[in-house]
């Protein structure tokens, strides 16, 4: 029934109005949503490269693959979000870290198949478009767009009050990169007796943020602001800290048949995210004493009592990316990776068995 009417019985009485209702009425500010898509046209095309052939606001983004250096180009996609993350960034106040969090977890997501990115689109959704939160991460995502040489393309900003408590916000993210396919990296290629290395994470990167946050701001009641001796920084820079991307360190092993597989660890850990990349037959045995764990995953297994299974299949645990090389290759690969300034210690070995992961002993 329209606004400015009243029913009484079977009829419809309408409420003479002076003036009609306009979509801000509505919640919708347009003019402040496209002086804000106007902003970011600057950071975008600071990423833009010479295959890029259309401009921020056109209905699709345009890109020349012609320009790739491939015999057979073959694309990879990837779409994801930074999950409950942003509850954090919306309790600290800080949204310049959560573009670099999404356009990196998608780089590493291409990555695991031997591919490199070429262009990226973001979805941003609120129930009120606040102009500086909306700058400050799409900032983010143009310099990380920048850093991983990924043309940052196209976005939506989608404007829905009453979908969206007020202040709080969703993002999304499309990666797409491509890959030569003599070159892709599927896992068919590990066998029993190879080396499984890992290399670090930067903390909790973008998964298992609605148990820590259960565990440290409810059950320990820890504030964001407060330092903490532990991680040596405040609760909040600890959790804010971006997800690493690993394009840079390697990219020079890629196309070389060095590395038989690549995991990325997100949601699920090291216990879900191997088996995606190995063959019928293989398994791989983890000893989680070869690597040193960032300090967020005992205050959180301490502060929630919870059992190592329970890590072991919600967080990283250190190890944000895991590389399948053979055993004649690994000191080769550590070495290469060590001049990027990389350390990479073996962490498992593949072993008969149903694509599973074993672990041969306790996180501590």
């Amino acid at each position: 029934m329209p606004r400015n009417a009243r029913r009484t019985g079977e009829k419809i009485h309408r409420i003479p109005s002076r003036t009609g209702l306009s979509y801000r009425d509505a919640g919708v500010d347009v003019d402040a949503k496209m002086s804000a898509i106007s902003r970011f046209s600057s950071m975008a095309r600071a990423t833009f490269s010479r295959a890029v052939l259309s401009e921020i606001g056109s209905f699709g983004g345009l890109y020349d693959l012609s320009r790739l250096r491939m015999k057979r180009p073959v694309l990879v996609s990837s779409i994801d979000g930074v999950g409950t993350k942003l509850k954090v960034a919306l309790l600290a106040g800080r949204h310049d870290t959560v573009g670099e969090d999404l356009v990196n977890h998608g780089v590493n997501d291409v990555l695991v198949q031997g591919a490199v990115p070429l262009f990226f689109l973001d979805y941003l959704a609120t129930g009120k478009v606040q102009q500086e939160i909306l700058e400050a991460v799409v900032s983010g995502i143009a310099r990380a767009c920048e850093m991983n040489g990924c043309a940052l393309i196209g976005g939506e900003t989608a404007e829905m009050p009453g979908f969206y408590a007020e202040g709080e916000y969703d993002l999304a993210g499309c990666i797409v990169g491509a890959v030569d396919r003599p070159a892709i990296v599927d896992g068919s290629k590990i066998r029993p007796g190879d080396q499984v290395l890992g290399l670090p994470s930067s903390g909790l990167h973008t998964n298992g943020y609605s148990l820590a946050r259960k565990v440290v701001l409810e059950t320990m009641r820890l504030k964001l602001a407060a330092h903490i001796p532990a991680l040596g920084r405040t609760l909040g820079e600890e959790l804010l800290e971006p997800h690493r991307s690993y394009l840079k360190m390697l990219r020079p092993l890629l196309g070389k048949g060095l590395l038989k597989g690549i995991a990325h660890i997100t949601g699920g850990g090291l216990v879900d995210n191997i088996p995606r990349i190995l063959p019928e037959g293989c398994a791989v045995e983890i000893d989680p004493g070869t690597w040193k764990k960032p300090a967020v995953f005992a205050l959180i297994q301490e502060g929630g009592n919870i059992s190592d299974s329970e890590m072991r299949r919600t967080f990283n645990l250190g190890i944000g990316m895991a590389l399948v090389v053979s055993s004649d290759e690994v000191e080769g690969v550590r070495k290469k990776l060590e001049r990027k300034g990389e350390k990479a210690p073996i962490i498992g070995t593949v072993v008969p068995g149903n694509r599973r992961v074993i672990f041969s002993g306790a996180l501590h």
